[in-house]
Parts: structure tokens; C-alpha cells; sequence
């Protein structure tokens, strides 16, 4: 007598695997890096499939393949003219792995091609990363044109919580390096410049940076404010910061992780032991249908 093999049916084979997939999976925290906050396209236009659109497409795509290693990088393409050549650079923000970085330069670059369509120029801040690519070369150069201010609710005169922001926001100017988290108390600050300025020009940048945001919404519960070349924010508690999303640093206090960061690890410690528990009696109960299947085969011969 043959041997009969019983085969789970495709779509029942696939709806175990898509339940143990799904329960396997920690949920995902929420994420704004691809949020938009400023835009700009310059206004001389290039001819599509001209060597300048070539380069500009070739210096595109060195942008993106970077992203994938580096949270900084400038680029030259040198054409036959000097009005083919091109100039290109991305910022990661300094809080973001290399995963999120290379997201949102690729999604920073195909949204330029939409939102700068032909444009010889143009630039994206998402909030996770700046993309700017331009026919005349701004490398280096300081350029603190206000491009975006932005203020919460008001919170009245309040001394204490007016101090707090002096000191967080004092911090990034004394913290070096361009990418600089502060805070103490309900109040975090954070700050960065662009990679391609000089030490003393990042300082510079967002010394004036921190001015405007102070003078702007020093009394909000929340401020924003972006200039071309570099940007500083605060937030008080979690008013304007969600996990992290905005880059917001957790203050220099004491160095320890503090009691929601603590109690998120546990969650997604218990969420990933659930969920191979769970796989585990799902296994069972498919072994279980499948014996019984080959027990009623049996059975009926």
C-alpha cells in the first residue's frame, strides 16, 4: 500500500505564517522623519535630458548610495561646461541610525523631483534629514536667511519655566560639534548645522539661531526655528517631541536612561516574549490538525 502525504492547503499555510509573523513583530514606535518643513526650488530652469540633467542624476543617486554609511556627505559633478556642473550635499539628523539616515535622504530625493521639477536648483529639510543640490557651488558658505519660525501655545510669564528654557537652550550654545542635545527638568533642546560650515561658522550659526529662537518663543511651550544653513528647538515635556521623533535629546542630568525610556524597553521585552509563546501554540495546534488529518485518512481507508 502507498503512502499518503496530507498537504495543508497554500492559503491556510499562509495564514499561519502572516499570524506568527504578525505576533512575532514588537510594534513599531511612531516615526516623523520624512515630515516636511521646508522647501525651496530656485527659479532658472534646466532643459530635460541635457548633461545637466544627467549630472543631476548621477549626483542624486551619489546622495542616496552615501546615505547608506554616512550621515553627512558633499558631492561634485563636474560637467563639460561650467554650466553643467552640479553640486549636491544631505544631513542626517544626529540622532538617526543608518537605516532611518538612507530612508530619508531617498525619500528627500524623490520628493525634489517633484516639488523642484526641472529646477536647476533646489533644497528639502524633512525632519530627519536635509537634501540641497544647486548649479552654483554654496559649500562652506553661511547663509542664516530665516526660513521657517514656528511657536507654540503661550505659557504666560511663568519664571521657572522661563528659566528652564534659558538654560537648555544656553547649552547647545556651549555643547560643540554640529549635531548638540541639551535640557534639564521638562525642557529638551536640539540643535544642528550642516556639515559642509567651518567649526566657528556652525558655532555662529547657531548662536543667532538660539537669539531669534529665544526672543521668538521664549515664552511658548514649544519654538522652532530654521535657518538656510542650520536650526535649534525646545520643547517642554512631551508637548512637541513623540519618542524621540523630532531629534529632542533627554538633557545632560545625570546620564541615566529616564522611567518612560525604562518602561518602553520592558514593553517591547514583554511584547517579543508574548509573541513566541504565542508562536509556539500556534505551531502546536498546526501540528495537532495536521495528525489529526492523517489520523481521519487512515482512518477511512
Amino acid at each position: 500500500m502507498s503512502e499518503t502525504t496530507t498537504r495543508l492547503p497554500f492559503s491556510s499555510f499562509l495564514t499561519f505564517l502572516y499570524g506568527a509573523v504578525a505576533i512575532l513583530t514588537p510594534p513599531s514606535s511612531p516615526t516623523s522623519v520624512d515630515t516636511y518643513v521646508f522647501g525651496g526650488c530656485t527659479i532658472q530652469k534646466y532643459i530635460p535630458n541635457s548633461p545637466f540633467h544627467s549630472n543631476l542624476n548621477l549626483l542624486l543617486g551619489r546622495l542616496v548610495g552615501s546615505a547608506t554609511s554616512a550621515a553627512y556627505a558633499n558631492f561634485t559633478v563636474v560637467g563639460s561646461t561650467p554650466q553643467d556642473t552640479i553640486y549636491g550635499l544631505y544631513q542626517c539628523r544626529g540622532d538617526l541610525n543608518s537605516g532611518d539616515c538612507s530612508k530619508c535622504v531617498a525619500g528627500s530625493v524623490s520628493r525634489l523631483g517633484t516639488i523642484c521639477d526641472d529646477a536647476c536648483g533646489g533644497a528639502l529639510q524633512l525632519e530627519g534629514c536635509f537634501v540641497k543640490y544647486d548649479n552654483k557651488s554654496f559649500f562652506g558658505v553661511e547663509d542664516k536667511t530665516v526660513v521657517v519660525k514656528k511657536c507654540g501655545p503661550s505659557i504666560g510669564s511663568d519664571l521657572d519655566a522661563l528659566t528652564g528654557v534659558d538654560a537648555a537652550l544656553a547649552y547647545l550654545v556651549t555643547d560643540g560639534g554640529t549635531y548638540r542635545t541639551g535640557g534639564g527638568e521638562d525642557v529638551r533642546s536640539v540643535a544642528q548645522c550642516v556639515g559642509d560650515l567651518s567649526v566657528s561658522d556652525c558655532q555662529d550659526c547657531i548662536s543667532d539661531a538660539i537669539k531669534l529662537l529665544k526672543s521668538g518663543c521664549g515664552n511658548s511651550a514649544w519654538g522652532d526655528l530654521f535657518l538656510a544653513k542650520c536650526y535649534a528647538r525646545f520643547t517642554r515635556g512631551a508637548a512637541h517631541a513623540q519618542d524621540d521623533a523630532n531629534g529632542f535629546g533627554r538633557g545632560h542630568g545625570n546620564g541615566h536612561k529616564d522611567s518612560n525610556e525604562n518602561e518602553n524597553e520592558v514593553n517591547k521585552t514583554l511584547a517579543i516574549i508574548i509573541g513566541l509563546i504565542a508562536a509556539v501554540a500556534l505551531l502546536t495546534l498546526f501540528i495537532t490538525y495536521l495528525n489529526k488529518k492523517c489520523e481521519n485518512r487512515k482512518g477511512g481507508k
